[in-house]
């Protein structure tokens, strides 16, 4: 007999510049890595709505020898850390490695998957269909501060909602014709502004 699918939300987040202050250059270590204010609470907030929060994050440093994936683990263990104090956390994260201007051996075989790719998104939700839970993408989002979280977002079928936080490209998705569902200050206002607008 074949099992049922449980249906589930998710909420798709972007990492640096949506969560955590974008720095300029790759977060490689804990002590560079910090909140965006009430992004944790938004987190809790969205987990509390039941949704599953999954981040979807390019981290080319890593084909650049900038950062190594145990630092980029490291950064994702100390974020579910500060979520802990919040009493929530996130589910998955999965991040693209590869640069296409940085070739390496180890790496190129990621290259699909970054974004603006929905490569990761969608194994995140086959992920989720292996352990029974089917994604619901009209009532899921894809929520990042650039023009490549929204093109994700969009391929993926998955409401989008662009954030003015890190590299707040509003003014170039404009000039790329490239339109979110919603524009936010922040992640916070885009969970309580819009993911949750017009539920009990």
């Amino acid at each position: 007999m074949k099992q049922l699918m449980e249906s589930v939300k998710v909420l798709f987040l972007d990492r640096d510049g949506t969560i955590n202050q974008d720095i300029g250059s790759y977060v490689a270590s804990r002590d560079k890595f910090v909140l965006i204010d009430r992004a944790d609470e938004a987190i809790a907030i969205a987990r509390e709505a039941g949704f599953r929060i999954v981040i979807i994050t390019n981290q080319a440093g890593i084909a650049r020898g900038i950062v190594t994936p145990r630092e980029v683990e490291d950064v994702n263990d100390y974020l579910n850390e500060l979520l802990a104090l919040r009493h929530t956390s996130f589910d998955r994260c999965y991040y693209c490695p590869a640069h296409p201007n940085y070739p390496h051996p180890e790496y190129d075989q990621f290259m699909d998957r970054r974004k603006p790719s929905p490569l990761m998104v969608e194994q995140a939700i086959a992920d989720l269909r292996e352990e029974g839970f089917e994604v619901d993408r009209e009532a899921s989002f894809f929520i990042g501060d650039k023009v490549i979280d929204i093109e994700c977002g969009q391929r993926a079928g998955l409401k989008t909602i662009l954030v003015r936080t890190g590299h707040n490209e509003e003014a170039l998705c404009h000039e790329r014709g490239i339109s979110p569902d919603h524009v936010a200050d922040d992640l916070y206002q885009a969970v309580t502004g819009f993911v949750l607008a017009g539920k009990e």
